[in-house]
C-alpha cells in the first residue's frame, strides 16, 4: 500500500527501512537531489549514472513556468525514478512571498502525480520575533488541514508530506509536530527550516529540533529533513529518526567552486589532491579542473558531490547493519568542532537512543569502547538498567579485575582456580565502562564482545569506579574482596582487602 514503512535493520534510533511508492519501493535512508527544472547541469540520466532512483523538484516553478506538463515523470521522462515536489515553500524563506496559493499548489501538484508531494507550508525559519514563529506554526497547519480533501482524494497514489515548523522553538514544533502527526492522511512528515542553522553550523540547535521532531511523532511514520544535504550531518540525524534528506548543496557548492568530502567541504583552489575516488577524483586532479570552463567544472564538481553524499548515505546505512551506528558517530564527530558539540547534544539523549536499539541482533559484533563518550553506548545504560536489578546473595562480595584474565572470564582456568578457594561469597568482574558484572553474565553479550583501550581514560576508570561502588554499598556487603586489581589506579578503592 501506498507509504507503507517498513523498517529492515535498526540501530539507535536510527533504521533502514523500505517505504512504498507509487513508483516501487526504496530504501531509506534517502537523498532526494534537487533538480531545478530551469537549469539543467544536471541532467535525470545524470543522476541515473550515479546511482540515484530519487529526486525532488518544485511544483511552484514548474507551474509558473511551464504551466500543464501532464504527469510528471512523462515530463522529466523518469518512470525509473521516485519524484518528490516541493511547494514552494524555500522560495518563501528565500524571498518572503510567492504568487500562488496553498490550494492552487496542491490542487497542481494532485495533477502532475508526484510519488511524493508536500502542500504550500511557511517556513519558520531562522525568526527572532515569537510571535511570527507562532504564525508559521499556526498557518502551517491551517493548510495542512485546507488540503486535506484533495489529499484524502489522492493519498492512494500520492504520498503526502506535512511539514513540522517552529524552528529553534522547541514548545512551537514539539505541538506541530503532534498536530501534523494526527493527520493520519499525511503518511509522511518532514522537519522544515534547517538550512540556516546548516549554514551557520549550528548543528547543537539541528540536533535539539530534530529530537524534539521526532519524539512528538509516531515511530512508524517516515521523518524528511529539508535541505539536509552535507553528508558530515547525515549519521548525527539519521540517529535520531530522520530516514530521508533533500538538497541542492550538491549544485549550489559546485557553483562556487566548493568540493564536498564525507568529513568537510573544500575550496577547489585549496586542494592539491583528491580524497575521493569517483569517476571525476579519479581521472582529474584539483588543478585540471581549475583549468576548466567554468560550466563544465561546475557540472564535474557537482557530480562528485553526489557521489560524496551517496557514499555517506551508504557508509551510514552499512554502520546500522553492523550495530556500529555509535562508534561510527565518535569517528565522524572527530573532524569537526561542531561536529563533535552535535556529537555531545546527541549524549543527552542517550536514554532514547538505548530505547530504541535493539537488544538482540542477528549476528553479535564486537563493542568498541574508547572515552567517556561511550559510557552513553545503549550497551553501557542498559547495563546500568540491569545491574539495578541484581540483588545480593551473600555477605561477601570478591570482585575480579578484568586485566589479569582472558575472556570468556567466567572460563579463565586462573579464575576458575582462584574460585574454588573461595567459599560462598557473590563474584563480580570490574569491568571499565560497565563496573562491576556478576560473573556468571559476563560471558554474555555485551560483556564478553567489548574491547577496551589498553589506556584507559582516568575518567572513565574513576566514573567505572564510582559506579561499581555505588553498587555494593547499597548492597550493604560485610566484606569486599579485591583480585587482580592492585596495580589498577582507582579501583583499589572498592573493598577492604585486596591481592
Amino acid at each position: 500500500m501506498i507509504g507503507d514503512f517498513e523498517a529492515k535493520y535498526e540501530d539507535l534510533a536510527a533504521r533502514v527501512g523500505l517505504l512504498e511508492t507509487r513508483h516501487g519501493k526504496i530504501e531509506t535512508p534517502a537523498f532526494f537531489p534537487v533538480v531545478n527544472p530551469l537549469k539543467t547541469e544536471i541532467t535525470i540520466n545524470d543522476l541515473r549514472n550515479i546511482g540515484f532512483n530519487t529526486f525532488i523538484t518544485n511544483s511552484y516553478i514548474i507551474k509558473k513556468n511551464f504551466g500543464n506538463i501532464g504527469k510528471i515523470h512523462d515530463y522529466f521522462k523518469s518512470d525509473d525514478f521516485v519524484i518528490m515536489t516541493d511547494s514552494g515553500a524555500y522560495q518563501i524563506l528565500q524571498y518572503g512571498d510567492i504568487s500562488a496559493e496553498n490550494l492552487e499548489i496542491v490542487s497542481y501538484e494532485a495533477e502532475i502525480m508526484p510519488d511524493i508531494a508536500v502542500f504550500l507550508d511557511i517556513p519558520t525559519g531562522n525568526e527572532k520575533d515569537v510571535s511570527k514563529a507562532v504564525q508559521s506554526v499556526e498557518e502551517t497547519l491551517r493548510r495542512g488541514e485546507e488540503a486535506l480533501p484533495i489529499v484524502e482524494q489522492t493519498k492512494d497514489k500520492i504520498i503526502w508530506v506535512h511539514p513540522i515548523q517552529g524552528g529553534r522553538y522547541l514548545d512551537l514544533l514539539a505541538r506541530s509536530a503532534r498536530e501534523a502527526d494526527k493527520r493520519e492522511s499525511y503518511s509522511m512528515l518532514a522537519l522544515g527550516s534547517p538550512t540556516v542553522l546548516m549554514q551557520d553550523y549550528d548543528y547543537d540547535d539541528l540536533i535539539d529540533m530534530i529530537f524534539t521532531a521526532r519524539i512528538n511523532i509516531s515511530r512508524g511514520k517516515p521523518l524528511h529533513l529539508f535541505g539536509g544535504g552535507v553528508p558530515h550531518l547525515i549519521p548525527f540525524a539519521v540517529s535520531l529518526g530522520v530516514d530521508s534528506f533533500d538538497s541542492a548543496s550538491y549544485i549550489l557548492y559546485a557553483r562556487d567552486d566548493r568540493y564536498i568530502s564525507r568529513g568537510r567541504i573544500y575550496r577547489l583552489k585549496d586542494l592539491k589532491y583528491f580524497p575521493c575516488s569517483c569517476p571525476v577524483c579519479s581521472r582529474y586532479t584539483p588543478e585540471e579542473l581549475l583549468e576548466m570552463p567554468k560550466e563544465e567544472r561546475t557540472k564535474l564538481l557537482a557530480i562528485h558531490n553526489l557521489y560524496a553524499i551517496k557514499e555517506e548515505i551508504r557508509a551510514t546505512k552499512e554502520a546500522i547493519y553492523e550495530g556500529r551506528l555509535f562508534e561510527y558517530l565518535q569517528e565522524k564527530s572527530r573532524v569537526h568542532p561542531a561536529l563533535y558539540s552535535a556529537f555531545k547534544r546527541l549524549l543527552k539523549y542517550a536514554e532514547y537512543l538505548e530505547k530504541f536499539d535493539p537488544r538482540t541482533r542477528g549476528e553479535v559484533k564486537g563493542v568498541f569502547v574508547f572515552d567517556t563518550d561511550s559510557l552513553k553506548r545503549p550497551e553501557v545504560i542498559r547495563h546500568d538498567k540491569f545491574i539495578e536489578k541484581v540483588q545480593r546473595s551473600a555477605d561477601r562480595a570478591i570482585v575480579f579485575c578484568w586485566k589479569k584474565y582472558e575472556k570468556p572470564y567466567f572460563y579463565d582456568s586462573n579464575l576458575k582456580k582462584a574460585l574454588e578457594e573461595m567459599g560462598e561469597a557473590d563474584y563480580y568482574i570490574f569491568m571499565p565502562f560497565y563496573g562491576v558484572v556478576p560473573l556468571e553474565a559476563s560471558n554474555s553479550f555485551p560483556y564478553s564482545q567489548t574491547e577496551f583501550p589498553e589506556e584507559l581514560d582516568e575518567e572513565v576508570l574513576k566514573e567505572s569506579v564510582d559506579k561499581a561502588k555505588k553498587f555494593l554499598k547499597k548492597r550493604g556487603y560485610k566484606e569486599i574482596r579485591l583480585i587482580g586489581c592492585d596495580d589498577i589506579s582507582h579501583v583499589q578503592s572498592l573493598g577492604a582487602s585486596a591481592e
